[in-house]
Parts: structure tokens; sequence; C-alpha cells
């Protein structure tokens, strides 16, 4: 079983997945914007503001693509934030009450895999910056041993500010937004002299629209839905009775908008400044005034250490709710050393741009349904949750009024899959196009096909709910079966 409560003199935080007690819940709306911001103003976010650049986009066209595709994307992400409001755990096990509560591992291997891939993508960009930076700063060789030593480096800075859990990470994000904020106007400054905003490539698909429609889903969307299991570990520490709703709800679309399009924005600026092709850090770093490689230097560091430190302590949190066994500190070693691996993979064996336009899209395809089922199951319940019974895979036990059909809501993993696949027979990338592609006119629409066939088959399957998570079709009342279906601790 998971550690329950604190220690009042300890640094580390000893929740997992638990219920956050309400007198622990001292966070505010305010809080969340911090983290937003904070964590996202380094070059594994800054990054994806290439990504248009390197499609073959103008500056206009990526920076519109990007704010389109991050509007969207938080229309749809930031009413989570509020689903974790009632439960106070994260969005994995509070996804329990329309999956089940065996059926919410979806949710915590599709917040995994997002987590883990957007690490890894954090981690290789920062080290590549640092170690570009040195190489023109000090001379220092560019080669395999120093980017080894650069990435265990930041994976061990990632690590620390993990572990120490959510408090540590919300004094660290609160510095960083001002520290990194400033370096990044800073840039503007230093690349200014060489920018031409009509200046465009060679578009990817062929054409300005599908490319720029491919950038909407690859580059901006994508920034969005990497937080559709994350906002829960934030919100689950500010409490309902002090904070309104509508305030979460506002706090978390302004520090998605701002915390995204800044550093996006400020890639898509310096990328054609410096006429980055395939390469971006390579091209950031040759073409940056001396002045500004310490700054580089710094951003790769603390603000890489920050982005990841938070995706860090996510994944710790999915995987702790996979293995109930395991605690919180344990899980989090285990997925830093997985992402670690991942960073050496993408630097030493993968294409960079097709890796992480590839990954995104996929992951897109396949977060989105569940993020549609999940919100759907909010509003139908209008927040009303059993605490108790969303923790009882965590407790390792059997029943409550989340337990469905062995502890799965078929409706909602059946619609969940059959919007996933969906989707992906949709998607296009660098390195796989779906089938469907010849039908939407070579276009990816894969996330609004797949969201929109599990909304619909979700409601199909469940139309004899009456709006309550946990009732049964066909059967009695959740609230009911709650008292005929007690928990039952699981022998080993």
């Amino acid at each position: 079983m998971q550690q329950a409560g604190t220690d009042g003199h300890s640094l580390i935080e000893q929740y997992g997945v638990d219920t956050i007690p309400d007198a622990e819940r001292t966070s505010s709306p305010k809080d969340i914007v911090h983290i937003l911001v904070g964590s996202n103003l380094a070059f594994g976010v800054v990054v994806f503001g290439w990504l248009p650049v390197s499609f073959g986009l103008s500056f206009w066209g990526s920076m519109t693509s990007l704010v389109l595709g991050t509007v969207l994307g938080i229309v749809l992400t930031a009413p989570l934030a509020l689903v974790s409001l009632r439960t106070a755990t994260n969005l994995s096990t509070s996804s329990g009450a329309f999956f089940g509560v065996r059926g919410r591992l979806i949710g915590s291997l599709v917040g995994l895999l997002l987590s883990l891939g957007y690490t890894a993508l954090a981690l290789w960009v920062g080290g590549d910056v640092v170690v570009g930076s040195l190489n023109r700063m000090l001379g220092l060789p560019a080669d395999g041993p120093a980017y080894i030593v650069t990435y265990s480096v930041l994976a061990v800075l990632s690590a620390t500010a993990a572990v120490f859990g959510y408090r540590m990470l919300l004094k660290l994000e609160r510095l960083l937004m001002w520290a990194m904020g400033v370096l990044l106007i800073a840039g503007l400054f230093a690349f200014a002299p060489h920018f031409d905003a009509s200046s465009h490539g060679s578009y990817l698909l062929g054409g300005f629209w599908p490319t720029w429609l491919l950038s909407v889903v690859a580059a901006g969307l994508s920034g969005p839905i990497a937080f559709i299991t994350l906002l829960g570990d934030y919100t689950r520490y500010v409490s309902p009775a002090r904070h309104a709703r509508g305030r979460v709800l506002w706090s978390t679309g302004l520090g998605l908008f701002l915390g995204l399009l800044i550093p996006q924005l400020f890639g898509t600026f310096t990328a054609v400044a410096t006429h980055a092709g395939n390469s971006y850090v390579h091209s950031l770093i040759l073409g940056s005034p001396a002045w500004f490689l310490l700054p580089l230097l710094v951003n790769g560091l603390m603000g890489s250490a920050g982005n990841t430190g938070l995706m860090l302590y996510s994944m710790g949190l999915d995987l702790d709710a996979i293995l109930p066994r395991a605690t919180r500190l344990q899980a989090t070693y285990v997925v830093a050393a997985m992402a670690t691996v991942l960073v050496f993979l993408g630097h030493f064996v993968w294409n960079a741009q097709d890796a992480v336009t590839s990954f995104v899209l996929i992951l897109t395809a396949i977060g989105t349904p569940w993020a549609v089922i999940t919100l759907i199951g909010h509003y139908r319940c209008r927040g009303d949750y059993d605490q108790h019974s969303l923790q009882v895979l965590n407790q390792r036990s059997r029943g409550g009024i989340y337990w469905y059909r062995a502890g799965w809501n078929t409706a909602a993993t059946v619609a969940w899959a059959g919007g996933s696949a969906l989707g992906l027979c949709a998607v296009d990338t660098p390195v796989y196009q779906g089938p469907l592609l010849p039908y939407t006119g070579g276009i990816d629409i894969s996330f609004l096909l797949s969201g929109a066939f599990a909304a619909g088959l979700y409601l199909l399957l469940s139309r004899g709910a009456r709006g309550r998570a946990g009732h049964l079709p066909g059967g009695p009342d959740a609230r009911t079966m709650g008292t005929t279906a007690p928990l039952t601790r699981v022998v080993d």
C-alpha cells in the first residue's frame, strides 16, 4: 500500500497517488500559473517552435499554426484540471471513475508514455544546448563523452527535483518563471538583426495548407495534449472549498497559453533568424552572439532541470499507480533511468526531427480519446466522486462503486480503443502514414477523428447511464451497489 501522510519535518513528499487531505491542499490558482509557465520556459518546449519552420513555413505561418493549435488544445485540456480539483488525486487515478479502477491503468500508461517521451526530448535538447555553448565558449570537445556526461548530469538534477516532490518543484518553477523569462527576452535582442519574417523553405507536404495543418497538430496541439494526465498533479493540491472552479479553470488555461506559446514563439523566431534547417540547436549555437552563449548555457541547465523535473514527478506518480507496491520515490528513480536511456537513443540512434514529429502525432491520436471520455464522464457526474472508491487498486483491494465489471468499464474502454485505432489510421508522420489519409485529402486530422469517434461511441455504449459515475447500464445504481459490494482486501 502507498505511503500515506507526510512528515511535517520532511522536505521530501511522501504522497504517491493517495488522496490529499484537505488540510494540505494549500496551493492557489496562481500556483498553477507559476508551475505551467516556469516549467515550460525551457528548450524542450522551445524546440517545438522550430518544427513549423523545419516544415517549410514562414514566421507568420508558423505563428498562426502554433496559436491555433495551442488554443484548440487548451479548450480540450484545461477542463481536465477540474477533475483532480474534486478527487484530490492525480488524473489517471481519477479516471477510474469512468474507466473502472483497473481500467484507469489506460490513463496511467498514456501519461507515462507522454511524459517519458517529452522528458527524453527535453533532456536531449537541453544537453545539446549545454555542450554546444561550452564548445563555443571554452573550446571543450563536442563529442560522445561530452554528451554522455551532460545528459547524465541533467538527469541527476531532474531526478533530484522530482524526488523532493510538489512543494519543492513549486518553489523552483516560481524562480524559473522569472529567470528564464528574462533570458528569453534577452534572446529577442540577440537574434533580431538577422530576423526576416517573410522567408520560408520548401513545404514538407508539398503545399502550404497541408503543411500548415500538420504544424497545427504536431507543434501546436501537441503542447496542451502533453498535459492531459499532468494537470491533476497540481490541482489536487488546490482546495475546492477555498477556490472557485472558475478561477482554477482560467488559471490553467492562462498558464498553458503563456507557458507554451512564449517558448514556442521564441523557438520560431530564432529558427527563422538562424535559418535553422534540420538541426535547430546547432544553428542556434552558431548564430548566437558571443554574449548570449552564457544565457543559453544557463537555460540549457536550469530550464531543462525544471522542465524535466516536473515531468519525472508525474511519471513517478503514473508508474506508482501502475505498481501499487512501489513507493513514489522508487518509481521516480526507475522512470529517470528510462528517460536517460531514451535520451541516448535520441542522440546517437534516431533522426531527431522524424522521431519528435512521429512521437507527438501518434501520442496525440491515442491520448485525445482518453481525455474526451474523461471529460464527458466528469460533466455527467457533475464533479461528484467517491474518493475512497478511487483508491481501491492502490490499496490492493476489490469492490467499491467504480468496480464495474472486474474493475473495467467496458463502454469507456471500448470507446477509447476504437477512437485510438481510428486516429492511428488517419495519422500522417514522417515514418508512418495511416491508410485513411487518402480519404482526408492527405491532411492529418487524426486527433479530430479519434476524439469525435471515441465521444460518440462512449455516449452510445453508456446511454443507459443516468449521469452518475459508477452507474452500471442495465444494473443497479452504483451508489446503491457500493453498499452491497464492499471493499475486499486482496490477500497475497
